[in-house]
């Protein structure tokens, strides 16, 4: 399996992305079984929050080259994350990439350790981070925004705090990293449930907006760049190690 759902712990459940060979990468059947465990969590009134993390040292790779999602079915879990009436917090203590920053940038909270680097690595391969700017930009600094979606560059917790992409991070070893989260977690068990989930609907609006006004052109987009000749090769070229023709 590569996912893993906890028995509730004081009102939180977590969701271990669990497949470390592939860097938990997002393929058709993990977004499948992520969607599922979601609509579960979402109807159990046991469930104040739900905390998402990873095995390895990778929280997500992005898509998974060799069995991808249907864009369609990756923009639908994106949602649902954004409108489970429980919020849902994110524990990063790794690398995340591409369309990993899309699950990142649908939860309500997110904190990382000192071991997290991100990248939007799309346009690297050919293709743009079309589905994941639905819950992206409206959260993120616009200018860092332009910055790290169009260079690829890889950048820290630090950087990824200041631009909106993390609530939290912390500086040390991995103690530290649940030391910071344990606080936020504490703050939802004791929120009122019906409060809670109308105060993250107002908190979640415009990003629902984006959904409402931007679904359907960003899907198509990301299914006419994945299939282009471009892509292709920049797909090979990834999975083949060995660099891509266009770098100058």
């Amino acid at each position: 399996m590569s996912l893993v759902v906890s028995a509730p712990e004081r009102g939180v459940t977590t969701i271990t992305l669990d497949f470390p060979d592939r860097r938990n990468a997002l393929s058709a059947d993990l977004v499948g079984a992520l969607a599922e465990a979601l609509t579960v969590l979402g109807e159990d009134a046991g469930v104040r929050a739900v905390l998402l993390t990873h095995t390895g040292t990778t929280f997500c790779s992005g898509a998974d080259l060799k069995a991808p999602p249907d864009p369609r079915d990756f923009v639908r879990l994106l949602r649902q994350l954004v409108e489970l009436p429980k919020p849902v917090v994110a524990r990063v203590d790794g690398h995340v990439r591409a369309g990993g920053l899309g699950l990142l940038g649908a939860c309500d909270l997110a904190v990382a350790g000192p071991a997290a680097s991100f990248a939007f690595t799309e346009v690297h391969i050919g293709v743009a981070p079309a589905v994941i700017s639905l819950p992206l930009l409206p959260r993120l600094d616009p200018s860092a925004a332009y910055r790290w979606f169009l260079t690829g560059e890889r950048f820290g917790a630090a950087e990824a705090a200041r631009i909106g992409l993390l609530t939290a991070y912390a500086t040390d070893l991995d103690a530290t990293l649940d030391a910071t989260l344990e606080p936020m977690l504490d703050g939802l068990r004791a929120a009122a449930p019906i409060a809670l989930a109308e105060t993250k609907k107002l908190l979640t609006a415009r990003v629902l907006d984006a959904f409402d006004d931007q679904s359907d052109a960003v899907t198509a987009l990301s299914a006419r760049l994945f299939a282009a000749a471009e892509a292709r090769e920049g797909m090979a070229a990834f999975l083949e190690r060995r660099e891509r023709p266009w770098v100058l």
